[in-house]
């Protein structure tokens, strides 16, 4: 899969993706992760990426200008890139990170997960010009109800849940299928490991059984009740 993340800030993303499981799935191969400096997409010498609102307000406003050239470019380059290996058109999405957009869940990422090549647009200030939303991206994800100073973060919240799920980035694929939100749409069951006995707590006995049915069984029933103590709003979709 190819990723592409567009920002005013490229340091804050490009030192998490060396890490942990994604930066382990860039240096094999498995992605490709490229970080974009929204500034060299500018036209003017002092890399203006920013403007104030019309009709007045606080703040600044990203342009519409160097994020329309920064995917024009991403795309082409892609495109040539794809031409030369005969790999077929991909399918894609461009992101807008917002806090106004769809909050992003494990089916989102999942839907992510299965295309050729993502571009992230991280917003900041108040926000991007709209045509930039209307006409730009294909979507805007949000990572919850709450504002943080910029987009990095977000999309690198984004990349990480979906390159998790690309065969071959997790080297146990049966945890992630396993996962939270991906076991039917439920919280995880509690997990244990040794002591089996801990300054007097001990670990439920039938994880001792050996018996993988009842395991199985109460695995589901701690799922159920987990998600029914903590996110019931995720029973009421059922």
């Amino acid at each position: 899969m190819k990723i592409d993340i567009v920002t005013i800030f490229p340091k804050m993303v490009q030192g998490p993706l060396a890490e942990g499981i994604v930066g382990r799935a860039i240096a094999s191969g498995l992605i490709d992760v490229r970080v974009h400096d929204l500034r060299d997409y500018t036209m003017d010498r002092h890399r203006v990426v920013d403007d104030m609102p019309f009709g007045g307000g606080p703040g600044m406003v990203l342009k519409p200008e160097p994020l329309f050239a920064a995917v024009d470019w991403i795309t082409e380059q892609r495109r040539r890139e794809a031409e030369a290996t005969d790999a077929p058109e991909p399918g894609r999405a461009v992101v807008l990170t917002s806090p106004d957009g769809e909050r992003l869940t494990h089916r989102t990422a999942a839907r992510l997960s299965a295309l050729e090549h993502l571009v992230v647009l991280c917003g900041r200030y108040e926000g991007v010009d709209e045509r930039v939303r209307e006409h730009l991206a294909t979507e805007s994800i949000s990572i919850g109800d709450y504002v943080v100073s910029g987009g990095e973060l977000p999309a690198l919240v984004i990349v990480d849940a979906v390159a998790r799920l690309i065969p071959g980035v997790v080297g146990d694929e049966a945890s992630v299928s396993g996962d939270t939100f991906a076991r039917d749409g439920l919280l995880d069951f509690p997990q244990y490991t040794r002591p089996a006995e801990f300054r007097g707590l001990t670990v439920p006995p039938v994880l001792l059984s050996g018996h993988h049915a009842e395991i199985e069984k109460w695995r589901r029933a701690q799922a159920l009740e987990r998600t029914r103590r903590y996110r019931p709003d995720l029973l009421d979709t059922k």
